[in-house]
């Protein structure tokens, strides 16, 4: 019984997690739910998957800690893995993570969040009960930028999860406990290290928070994940973390620099059998800051219902959103394997395209990706057109205008017009 093997047969399953016990069975997490499959795990045979992933530097930690993350590839897997101690011994819980890196539109989320990730500094917070996909949208906010846009993107994890590829931007990711020892101090460093994008992986302390905060009021975009399963209790949850004395200076700091909170839960529809994204989405209205400057965030719910022209969501409005569209893309639909280098092929083109497009009312209906097989055409780059009949071209090899148009004869000067 190895790892390698069990993590391949969650894959087959289609299983989200996969987690072990000592003396119980494999168990998955399928569509939500969970499965038991095989025999059970004999606690020697666990005991050495706990030391094949833990690095052996630092096993010390682990004993010490009782915990242990980290991410690896396993059976051509991206996992993150989480070693803990339990009353039967050492366990594990394996999160898998989709073969290719996520986008807005393979997720299918609606494609009006792109705007959060074109803003130039600010706050985005994507929040979510556990397993409801936060780090999957947060990856592909950084997705949308990077296919678009060239700026330095910082991201501090833990740990890291989705190996990004630089496209269009510059991107360094620092792992905390490997690059960096804590949340807080990749942050500090973060204001040294010319970023106009961080993210930050999760939001945990009120330390992390204050410079998360000050970083997104000092010219930065910020993206950060936060545990909730409302908007409300998000912003809420953010205030409350610090002392009663400082909460009116972080509540109004907090309006000031928001660009928007995203809380995603994820919904099985078993007439797609295939689990979607619900969100509930809150942005920067006047009305909305002014609820937070107050701490009134039990006023959130009535701000996001008569919001709807002003582009937010609740789950009611989203969920028939989703009653409307067509195109869902399921599990496999992205081509596999590795995206191709350089800014121009036709899968950058596709990607680029299902998220990049007009702004999209409710009745969205995104078209469907191109047939298995067959790639978009890509005209080829056309030539210069020649001037039109009686147009000057000037060629300057250099110098002001007034030379420019005494060579062309012109005998212009400054007092001529």
């Amino acid at each position: 019984m190895r790892l390698e093997d069990l993590v391949e047969q969650a894959r087959r399953h289609g299983a989200s997690d996969l987690h072990l016990e000592a003396g119980l069975p494999p168990t998955l997490r399928v569509r939500g739910g969970l499965r038991s499959v095989g025999e059970p795990v004999p606690a020697p045979v666990l005991l050495a998957m706990v030391q094949q992933v833990v690095p052996e530097r630092q096993w010390a930690e682990f004993r010490e800690r009782r915990s242990f993350d980290l991410a690896l590839t396993l059976a051509g897997v991206r996992c993150r893995i989480n070693a803990l101690h339990s009353m039967r011994g050492v366990g594990l819980a394996v999160r898998l993570l989709p073969a290719t890196l996520p986008t807005l539109h393979s997720l299918n989320l609606h494609p009006d969040l792109r705007r959060l990730a074109h803003q130039p500094h600010g706050l985005v917070l994507i929040s979510g009960p556990t397993g409801s996909g936060k780090s999957s949208t947060l990856a592909a906010l950084l997705q949308e930028i990077n296919l678009a846009q060239p700026r330095l993107i910082l991201t501090i994890e833990q740990p890291v999860e989705y190996a990004l590829r630089p496209r269009q931007a510059f991107i360094r990711q620092r792992e905390v406990g490997r690059d960096t020892p804590s949340f807080a101090q990749g942050l500090l460093d973060a204001l040294r290290e010319d970023p106009d994008v961080i993210m930050v992986g999760e939001l945990r302390e009120p330390e992390t928070m204050q410079l998360t905060l000050n970083a997104a009021e000092t010219g930065h975009l910020v993206l950060a994940t936060l545990h909730s399963s409302s908007v409300a209790e998000a912003l809420q949850r953010l205030v409350l973390a610090f002392p009663a004395t400082q909460q009116p200076s972080v509540a109004s700091q907090l309006a000031d620099v928001l660009v928007g909170v995203v809380c995603q839960q994820l919904v099985f529809r078993p007439e797609l059998e295939l689990r979607v994204p619900e969100c509930e989405v809150l942005l920067p209205s006047s009305g909305a800051k002014g609820v937070i400057r107050q701490q009134e965030f039990y006023k959130l719910p009535s701000v996001l219902e008569t919001g709807g022209k002003e582009g937010m969501w609740t789950y009611a409005r989203y969920r028939r959103w989703l009653d409307t569209r067509g195109g869902f893309v399921r599990p496999g639909d992205e081509p596999a394997g590795p995206a191709p280098e350089g800014p121009d092929e036709t899968l950058l083109r596709w990607k680029a395209e299902a998220t990049l497009g007009p702004r999209q009312d409710e009745a969205f209906a995104p078209p469907p990706p191109p047939a298995p097989g067959r790639r978009r055409e890509v005209p080829a780059t056309a030539p210069p057109a020649p001037p039109e009949e009686g147009v000057l071209v000037i060629d300057a090899p250099g110098g002001d205008a007034a030379s420019i148009l005494q060579e062309l004869g012109g005998g212009w000067s400054g007092s001529r017009r």
